[in-house]
């Protein structure tokens, strides 16, 4: 024990104090934290807390010298900082007094500020000529139990099919040769059907149990193993299965559904057509009725009107066609029609052409072709009759009249594809995630002459922020996607174009943000990240073309935008514009008010922090949108331009509007979610999550908002900070947060990642 001239209650602050005016960590606000804390404090005398509160002056902050001092007082104790106790400053600053007067109450006020600041060992641990005792990971929090969480009511389900996926013949292995690649796909899609996972979103009748939300769930678990097999899986069952099950009847289950589920019969989903991708309605392949001998006709009338990017169309032996459907003359608009495309020995049958479309960026697995119809006839029973008819005498029927109504029913059995594929994507971001978040708790880099040991890479803040925002968005994304699937299976809801908008909003942002995470998590990983073997660079290629399939996340943004803008009351078209447009007027006009100034520079931890303020945001960047979006549309058709060109030059707002509804959408279902959550440490880290969500998404918009006058300079730097803030203090968490996605172990095989 040396002689010491501060009081053993000083010299606890005093590391508090050094790490404060050092790095500049505090705002004004939490400075009085800090001066009420200290106001508190029993254990301080009233000399003591004067000089505590003395040097907590931000007009007088202290003397280079007074700095010195402090430092040479902590590096002289030569006691350690340990990264992995619960409280890591306050007990160093114990450990510190304790070296100098002999052994000192642990004081619980700095525990306080400690919480309350959020300072974090990655904050100060360079500032100490001390040993520092580095953890990559604290212990706090279970991942078991976050993942139970993300499972929810389908966790056993979920674990069940876990361990499914440990069986030999899902090992992961490079593929180069696409050929041995789809046989290999093809038999781990089989080997699922035969344990009766192909035909779980199947009625009971056919092998299944009407579960389309553990079918989700699966979906996401099998990007684990490899893209590949997911989407093939996802063609047989989801799209050719799907579709027999949503547009047809009760004759196509009972002939062809449990086949399918048991990949007794391969089916592909013809709808894409070389000329005609997003624009379904435009399609031109047709299927004519020949009333003379009851059959259709399937035919490809142009050099680009062959279907294309089909996949399975290799392996298959049926399609279901989407074609213009001729009766008597007349276009009676898209339907799809059952299409054998090979005879039992798989030669194709007389007609049909079908081509290879060879080597791909990702998903090579996949058997993607070309398909031709050069007249060929089937049944007429083969047409999915669920929303149109050909009768017996000949005609066409439906009970849905309105044919553009009758096109947009047929294509919302889409929707729960779409929150598949957004769901596969999410997958790929947390498998990359995980990979490059496990490989930063281990790689080490740079040092400076006093430590040991380089530094690991989750330690520097700008590893944090690059990673951090983006496992804290997966979280957010997973409870608004469970939420869309519940709500799509929902058979109470029997309007779906709320949800069907929803879902296209949903799926473009994610599928967005999941390439975006592979490519931060490739750069993250430097070369290790380059490599074959560490799994991210097929994910870059396989989920690259989650951006355009089951729609083209821009279309789908637009699609999006025009249900907002139609208040979600009526299909959007040229002739109900002047009506949704007054709506509109009466809604917004007299909603939006001038920000006060207070509010827009308001900056203390309460507020930045408080979910009222991000739901307030979100929903006010959403509703200025689509004033001044309606207003710029109404001023071009005052002028004499037609709808469609008004609309082609706002399509650009239409596009951020789109981007900016999907956003409040994702946010504002994983607050009403984890609402519902018990309360408890788990609850509380969530929520953290969600705050970094809103934080950052701001934060990227914080031109428009500052445009906007919502913010002003003030308050957008302290959300930059607070962002910053954030991340660090998630940074022990951060290995329990991608342990929590719940990724096997025997599914991730990446070397860096163990």
């Amino acid at each position: 024990m040396q002689t010491m001239t501060f009081t053993q209650q000083l010299l606890q602050y005093i590391p508090f104090f050094y790490v404060i005016w050092s790095d500049d960590l505090v705002t004004i606000s939490e400075i009085n934290v800090v001066q009420n804390t200290i106001e508190k404090d029993q254990t301080l005398s009233r000399e003591e807390k004067d000089t505590l509160l003395s040097w907590l002056n931000p007009d007088k902050p202290p003397r280079d010298s007074e700095m010195k001092q402090w430092k040479h007082t902590i590096s002289n104790s030569n006691e350690r900082l340990i990264e992995s106790e619960t409280y890591p400053l306050t007990s160093f600053s114990n450990r510190v007094a304790s070296h100098y007067h002999g052994p000192v109450d642990f004081n619980e006020s700095l525990k306080h500020i400690e919480i309350n600041l959020g300072i974090q060992p990655n904050h100060y641990n360079h500032l100490f000529d001390v040993e520092v005792k580095h953890a990559s990971t604290s212990t706090y929090y279970n991942p078991k139990e976050l993942d139970q969480i993300l499972k929810g009511k389908h966790a056993n389900l979920i674990d069940a099919f876990r361990e499914t996926l440990n069986h030999s013949i899902f090992k992961w292995d490079i593929h180069r040769d696409k050929e041995d690649f789809r046989n290999i796909v093809l038999d781990q899609v089989k080997f699922l059907a035969g344990k009766g996972y192909g035909a779980m979103a199947y009625p009971e009748a056919y092998g299944g149990n009407n579960d389309m939300e553990g079918y989700a769930h699966m979906f996401e678990n099998m990007m684990y193993v490899d893209g590949s097999l997911t989407i093939k899986f996802g063609v047989q069952f989801g799209l050719f299965g799907g579709s027999i099950q949503k547009l047809g009847t009760k004759e196509h289950h009972d002939k062809y559904l449990t086949d399918t589920g048991k990949t007794s019969l391969l089916g592909c989903f013809a709808m894409t057509e070389t000329g005609h991708g997003s624009n379904v309605r435009g399609i031109k392949t047709t299927a004519t009725y020949d009333k003379a001998t009851d059959q259709i006709i399937i035919h490809t009338p142009g050099k680009n009107d062959n279907k294309e990017y089909i996949g399975n169309a290799l392996h298959s032996k049926m399609a279901s066609v989407f074609a213009q459907l001729i009766v008597n003359g007349k276009n009676e608009g898209v339907h799809a029609i059952l299409v054998p495309l090979r005879d039992e020995n798989h030669e194709l049958l007389p007609g049909v052409t079908v081509k290879d479309n060879g080597y791909k960026l990702g998903l090579n697995g996949v058997d993607n072709g070309k398909i031709w119809f050069d007249q060929v006839a089937v049944p007429r029973k083969n047409l999915l009759n669920k929303y149109g008819e050909i009768t017996d005498d000949g005609k066409y029927r439906s009970e849905i009249k309105n044919a553009n109504k009758r096109f947009f029913t047929m294509l919302g059995t889409l929707v729960g594809g779409r929150i598949c594929v957004a769901r596969a994507g999410l997958a790929g971001a947390k498998f990359a995630l995980t990979v490059a978040v496990k490989h930063a708790l281990k790689r080490r880099q740079f040092n400076d002459s006093i430590k040991v040991q380089e530094d690991l890479l989750i330690d520097y803040p700008s590893h944090q922020l690059r990673l951090t925002p983006l496992v804290a968005s997966a979280y957010v994304y997973h409870f608004a996607l469970d939420q869309m699937m519940e709500s799509y299976c929902d058979e109470k809801q029997p309007d779906k174009r709320v949800i069907e908008t929803q879902v296209a909003g949903l799926k473009s942002i994610i599928t967005w943000y999941a390439n975006n995470s592979i490519q931060e998590c490739r750069e993250a990983c430097g070369g290790k990240g380059y490599l074959l073997e560490n799994r991210i660079a097929d994910l870059k290629g396989d989920v690259d073309i989650f951006t355009t399939f089951e729609g083209d996340n821009t279309v789908l943004l637009l699609l999006a935008a025009k249900g907002v803008l139609s208040d979600f009351k009526a299909e959007f078209n040229s002739a109900g514009f002047t009506s949704v447009l007054k709506i509109l007027g009466m809604q917004l006009n007299n909603t939006l008010t001038t920000i006060n100034p207070v509010y827009s520079n308001k900056v203390d931890k309460e507020h930045l922090y408080n979910i009222k303020f991000h739901k307030h945001a979100f929903n006010y960047r959403t509703r200025r949108l689509t004033y001044t979006l309606a207003m710029r549309i109404r001023n071009y058709i005052k002028q004499g331009m037609p709808s469609y060109q008004a609309f082609l030059k706002v399509q650009t707002h239409l596009l951020t509007l789109g981007k900016a509804y999907s956003t409040e959408l994702a946010y504002n279902t994983f607050i009403g979610k984890i609402e519902q959550l018990s309360e408890d440490k788990n609850k509380a880290l969530l929520f953290k999550q969600g705050t970094l969500f809103a934080l950052h998404e701001i934060r990227k918009d914080a031109e428009w908002y500052l445009e906007q006058g919502y913010i002003g300079s003030t308050k957008s730097k302290a959300i930059r900070q607070r962002v910053e803030r954030l991340c660090t203090e998630l940074r022990p968490h951060i290995g329990s947060l991608v342990d929590g996605f719940g990724i096997p172990e025997h599914c991730l095989t990446a070397p860096i990642a163990h």
